[in-house]
This record gives structure tokens, C-alpha cells and sequence, in this order.
């Protein structure tokens, strides 16, 4: 066992994480950026609704983005899991599971999104409803995924907590980016809680508070994929592990 961990490089399993990690942000960046602020606008159910209609395909294209991304997330927890377990294996373990329960609450979240399209394509089960009302409805579907949304970054915010302790503990990558993955899950459970005790105050600190997130989880990102860990601090670890 010990002689399986010599000689398997760490970094195989950093640049795999790390390219994983930027095709999780640039889907991310997409879903919500190019497609649902594209065509959502906010407070009027009447124009989001056209704007659906107008391009359902790239609604779709959107909806496939995300849970591309949510694949790469159960990639991702495997490589950081791999790394992280000789720092403490209880712990990377506890960063799995929050995420696995992040990604499902998500993966289940889409189908907010589907919804708006069963709503706004006029089968005849639906004329019941008058048009406006199905606006709405198909609002309120997408206002609930935003909601669902924050809900699951609850628990990727103790994801980030946990993991910025690994790494910063780690001594094969950098305290500074363990920092800022602490920082960055401090953040996502301050928006994320104040989006269900006080709405106002979380779009307010919304455009702000994301900011340390997206650097923190670059960086990391960005690290891996050049970097990697040091390799024989990495070894250490792992040897000493029981």
C-alpha cells in the first residue's frame, strides 16, 4: 500500500481536479450570466415568459450546462479527496458528503427550470389557465430555483470552511488559498441565509459578496492545473497516515 502511494503523483489527480474545476466555473458563469440573465427580467413574469418562448433552446442549452457542471462537482469531490485525506481523512471525508448533498439539492433544483417550459407551450391540458396566469406561475418556478439555488450553496459554504482548513493545514499548497476558500465559504453562507431571513439585504450584498468566492475558487482552480501540490510534502503525509 505504502509503495502504491510513492509512486503515484499527487499532481495527476491536482490537474485532473483542476481542469474539472474550470469546466465547472465556466458552466457555472454560463447557466446564470449568458442564459438566465439574458432572458429573465426581473419582476415582469410577462417578459421573462416571451423571452423563454423566444428561445427555448437556449434556456435548454442553459439547463444542460448545469448539470454538465454538477458532473464535474463528483468528479471534483474525487480528486480533492484523494489529496486532501492525508491532511485528515474524517474531515475530507466530511467535505464529501456536504458536497454530495450541495450537488443533489442542485441536480434536484432543475427541474424549476423545466418547468416554465411545461408551463409555456400551450398543451391543452393547460387552457384552465389563462395566459397570464401561466406567466406567473412560470415566474415563480424560476424564482424558486434561484432560491434552491442558495439553499445548496448553504452547504457548499461549509464545504468551502472545511476545505480551506485542509489546505491551509495541508503544507503542499498554498495558506493563502486555504484562506481564501474560508472566506469564500463565509461568504456564500451570508448570502445564502440572507437570501431566506432578509431578500433585500441579500440582493443588495449579492453583486458584492460573490466576489471573494470567485477568486478563492480560481485561484485554487488555477493552482491545480499549473502548479499542482508539492509532491513530496504530499508523500509525507500520505505515509504518515494511518
Amino acid at each position: 500500500m505504502n509503495n502504491h502511494i510513492t509512486t503515484t503523483s499527487p499532481n495527476r489527480y491536482a490537474r485532473i481536479g483542476g481542469v474539472t474545476y474550470l469546466i465547472i466555473i465556466a458552466a457555472g458563469l454560463f447557466g446564470e450570466m449568458f442564459v438566465r440573465n439574458a432572458i429573465i427580467v426581473p419582476g415582469n413574469a410577462a417578459e421573462s415568459a416571451n423571452n423563454i418562448m423566444a428561445s427555448p433552446l437556449l434556456w435548454r442549452i442553459g439547463i444542460a450546462g448545469d448539470l454538465i457542471m454538477h458532473i464535474g462537482d463528483v468528479v471534483l469531490m474525487l480528486m480533492l479527496y484523494v489529496l486532501l485525506k492525508p491532511v485528515h481523512k474524517r474531515l475530507a471525508l466530511l467535505v464529501v458528503l456536504l458536497n454530495l448533498i450541495q450537488t443533489a439539492v442542485l441536480v434536484a433544483n432543475k427541474l424549476n427550470l423545466l418547468l416554465p417550459l411545461f408551463l409555456l407551450q400551450d398543451p391543452d391540458y393547460l387552457k384552465v389557465f389563462s395566459p397570464e396566469q401561466l406567466q406567473a406561475l412560470a415566474y415563480i418556478a424560476v424564482r424558486t430555483h434561484s432560491y434552491g439555488f442558495g439553499i445548496g450553496l448553504i452547504f457548499f459554504g461549509a464545504v468551502c470552511l472545511v476545505e480551506g482548513y485542509l489546505i491551509y493545514a495541508s503544507g503542499f499548497l498554498p495558506k493563502a488559498i486555504g484562506i481564501m476558500m474560508q472566506i469564500a465559504g463565509a461568504c456564500y453562507l451570508i448570502n445564502s441565509f440572507a437570501l431566506i431571513l432578509a431578500p433585500k439585504v441579500a440582493s443588495i450584498l449579492f453583486p458584492v459578496i460573490m466576489i471573494p468566492p470567485f477568486i478563492g475558487e480560481l485561484s485554487l482552480c488555477l493552482w491545480l492545473i499549473i502548479k499542482g501540490v508539492n509532491v513530496e510534502k504530499w508523500k509525507e503525509r500520505a505515509l504518515a497516515m494511518k
